[in-house]
């Protein structure tokens, strides 16, 4: 769960650090104060886009730090471990910095991180829910991903996505080989001549690099054998070859060595001089009679370079370019008789929808146990938000076709009152309903949730009274759910905050001109100042006191 939070030079903080536990937490505060500054925060933290309008006036970044406690089987352990950035056994420390152009720096334990690895990160920290979360409920496609969501179906339905891809993919495939079959046909005739060609050529890199070694050997042989026979002549085969002259010298200077004998390692040298021509002379010899003029084999040579670059220029390509060529058209022509063949393609096709229906099933019968699960408890809640006898439903409306999102369209109905039918939600709930069957679905389905941290932005606006003081048991209920579960709630409506463990109140203050936002946390005592100022506004009576004191003498 979420423990330490640094706020500095963002938007109106000057520098703010915050310690966090266990429970329901309430932030209040004026409207203006900047209440959702500190949720603004986190959600850079947990890795939203940055902009440079969140860098305080004056000053050339925001630097923004949290500091999370995390269990031993936190699934963020395991993510961290495999991106090589783990850090303190059970503390998990992220960092964002933002510049005034806009530019973003991320750090997960210390180290450099990408935005969407603090995304990844934070599916496993926190679950916010934004002020207008019940608006995007009218939406068929977030509908669908909240029953995906909570009946643990996300990974399924991606499956379902790519084998419908792959479906269709394989229906597309048939139906343009039925329409250019003759087309098809033809192309595949100019693949076959050119594989049978390059085929019949058996071309290697390897091969053409000994080829033209060959060749040029072949093509200079006479001045080889002239060459060698020179050098022979030079060393020992002429009238005064250097090996006896330079044994001759060698000799003598052997002899004056015994006169002195700082000549002695010179005639060394000039010895094995002697040794070596002798020994050159030798593999000259054995070379000069392997030698031979072919002028067949050289005709040869020349020949099958002018069939490797005849047939380089025909495809232009380079010959080294010709076995990747020959491969190429090697697998456009398997593919190309795949096509042509109407049976394979039709069983191709075959296969891919049975592979989607199957897995497609699945998802059905994953989102019809949960939608009915989800809908009864939803139904409930209803009851205690001012909508006594209102169903909700999830309902699924077959498409047998199916699409790439399953076999069905998911849509929430609802009827508010037992006299109603039930509708669309967008078509029969009213401004205030929505909210209340919004917030409903949001607690209902963040009970399920393994994240530690749940954060709701306002959620509760539209609503008050008695419902309002269910909501806010209905938070401190679902901080209790599980251990070291943490609910925060930015809220304007005191009976929701009143059920609170703990309560922060936000203010704004301009000093010289600057101003600037402030969070302090509230005793006992200040609780029922800044509940009753809920209450009652600027001018707070001992009867208003009266009430938030009561007000937080409800919570159980």
């Amino acid at each position: 769960m979420l423990r330490r939070l640094l706020i500095q030079d963002f938007v109106l903080v000057d520098r703010l650090e915050l310690d966090f536990r266990a429970g329901f937490g309430a932030l209040t505060g004026e409207t203006g104060a900047g209440k959702s500054i500190l949720l603004d925060a986190l959600s850079l933290l947990l890795g939203e886009r940055a902009d440079g309008g969140v860098v305080r006036s004056g000053r050339d970044k925001a630097d923004l730090v949290a500091e999370f406690d995390l269990a031993e089987d936190s699934p963020a352990i395991e993510w961290l471990a495999s991106n090589d950035l783990s850090g303190d056994e059970g503390v998990l420390l992220l960092r964002r910095v933002v510049d005034a152009g806009g530019r973003s720096r991320a750090y997960i334990n210390g180290l450099p991180a990408t935005a969407t690895q603090l995304r990844e990160l934070g599916d496993f920290l926190a679950d916010i829910h934004g002020q207008h979360a019940h608006q995007a409920l009218l939406r068929a496609d977030a509908q669908r991903d909240l029953l995906d969501n909570h009946a643990g179906l996300r990974g399924l339905a991606r499956e379902v996505a790519g084998l419908w891809r792959d479906w269709q993919g394989a229906r597309k495939a048939r139906l343009e080989a039925e329409q250019g079959m003759e087309a098809l046909q033809h192309e595949r005739d100019l693949l076959a001549h050119q594989v049978e060609e390059l085929r019949a050529l058996a071309f290697e890199v390897a091969d053409w690099e000994a080829l033209n070694a060959e060749h040029a050997r072949l093509a200079n042989a006479a001045g080889l054998i002239e060459g060698a026979a020179a050098a022979l002549d030079a060393l020992s085969e002429g009238e005064a070859p250097l090996g006896a002259e330079t044994e001759r010298v060698a000799a003598r200077l052997s002899e004056l060595a015994g006169y002195d004998a700082a000549l002695a390692p010179i005639a060394e040298l000039i010895s094995e001089a002697a040794i070596r021509m002798d020994e050159a002379g030798h593999e000259l010899r054995r070379y000069r009679d392997r030698l031979e003029l072919d002028p067949a084999s050289l005709q040869r040579a020349e020949q099958r370079i002018e069939a490797v670059v005849g047939m380089a220029r025909k495809y232009r390509v380079s010959p080294e370019g010709l076995p990747e060529l020959l491969s190429e058209a090697s697998s456009r022509l398997a593919s190309l008789s795949a096509l042509a063949d109407p049976a394979a393609l039709q069983a191709r096709e075959a296969e891919a929808r049975s592979a989607y229906l199957d897995a497609a099933r699945r998802l059905s019968a994953g989102r019809e146990k949960t939608a009915a699960e989800l809908s009864g408890a939803v139904t409930a809640a209803m009851q205690d938000l001012a909508m006594a006898g209102g169903r909700f439903e999830i309902v699924l409306l077959s498409e047998p076709e199916g699409s790439a999102v399953g076999l069905e369209k998911i849509e929430f109905q609802v009827a508010a009152n037992p006299s109603q039918p039930q509708r669309a939600l967008g078509k029969v709930a009213s401004g205030g309903e929505l909210s209340r069957i919004g917030l409903a679905i949001q607690v209902i389905t963040s009970e399920s949730q393994a994240v530690p941290t749940l954060i709701f932005d306002e959620v509760d606006s539209g609503i008050g009274g008695r419902v309002a003081e269910i909501v806010g048991r209905r938070l401190r209920e679902l901080a209790q759910a599980g251990q070291g579960r943490q609910v925060l709630c930015v809220t304007h409506l005191p009976q929701v905050a009143a059920q609170a463990n703990w309560q922060w109140q936000v203010s704004k203050q301009t000093t010289a001109g600057i101003t600037t936002s402030h969070l302090v946390e509230l005793d006992e005592a200040g609780r029922v100042e800044e509940i009753a100022r809920m209450l009652g506004g600027v001018n707070i009576t001992d009867t208003t006191r009266s009430h938030a004191a009561e007000l937080l003498g409800t919570r159980s």
